[in-house]
């Protein structure tokens, strides 16, 4: 077992990663997923929703946009930025806070949905972050989560970035939020009415090329695994990052469509016991 020592320096190291790149250009590929779990999840207009680890804001605009009170949390203010220009933009009134997803700073039961969407699966104490998605949702309301799973692709690049630059020991694989079986453990009895279904996004790119190229620019995890190599070591996951999508490619057209699976879950919070 990781230390609470380790899990703090763990979640420093990563607030520098997700700033890093330019998270924002990945969200806005993935944006129909957030699109997807808030459709599941039945949002009522009014309804006080908050999105933890909001990142650029994908679930917390897509929710404002069903007249949902929301609220967005992110402990990288350089994400926040982002989603607050994003919903200034279409004129949403979506709250972005800067907060811990395992340290949420709001009463119990405050909200009447608690979404994330490939957000909270990172973070390094999974029973602490489970708890707290619980613990600000209203008995009655939903825990809706949207997380990649370990035998898709984005969970076996994150296996082929860790065979280069191996991830803290002792900590679990973020991936394992796209385990239903896990996602049940971890929300235990504090939910009821699970409903989970195995979804795919499809990357799509012109080359495999230009996708290691995207995600080695872009996508913090991948970008600070490059600089953590030595120089002559980094052509050879730049390698494997081509493999990887050559690999996985269901395109027959000469482009790159990449299919990524994951897990969406959605719940119903049950009446605290007396």
């Amino acid at each position: 077992m990781t230390t609470a020592l380790d899990l703090t320096a763990v979640k420093a190291r990563q607030q520098v990663t997700w700033a890093s790149g330019d998270y924002g250009a990945v969200a806005a590929l993935i944006h129909p997923i957030a699109e997807l779990l808030v459709t599941a999840a039945d949002l009522s207009a009014g309804a006080r929703v908050l999105d933890v680890a909001t990142g650029t804001g994908n679930a917390a605009i897509a929710a404002a946009r069903c007249g949902c009170a929301v609220t967005g949390v992110d402990y990288v203010p350089e994400l926040l930025e982002r989603g607050h220009a994003r919903a200034s933009a279409e004129r949403l009134p979506v709250a972005f806070v800067a907060g811990d997803a395992e340290r949420l700073a709001y009463v119990d039961g405050a909200f009447d949905a608690v979404l994330s969407v490939v957000g909270v699966m990172f973070a390094p104490n999974q029973e602490r972050a489970a708890a707290e998605l619980v613990r600000v949702c209203r008995p009655g309301g939903t825990v809706a989560l949207a997380s990649w799973t370990p035998q898709g692709f984005i969970g076996e690049l994150f296996r082929t970035v860790g065979r280069h630059v191996p991830p803290p020991a002792g900590l679990r694989p973020p991936v394992q939020w796209g385990d239903e079986d896990r996602v049940r453990e971890l929300l235990g009895e504090a939910v009821s009415d699970i409903r989970a279904v195995r979804r795919e996004f499809v990357f799509r790119f012109g080359t495999a090329e230009e996708f290691a190229l995207f995600f080695r620019a872009n996508y913090g995890p991948t970008l600070k695994a490059f600089e953590a190599l030595p120089e002559e070591r980094r052509p050879e996951l730049h390698a494997d990052l081509v493999e990887l999508a050559r690999r996985h490619n269901r395109s027959d057209d000469g482009t790159v469509r990449i299919p990524a699976e994951y897990l969406e879950v959605v719940a119903r919070r049950t009446a605290d016991r007396l």
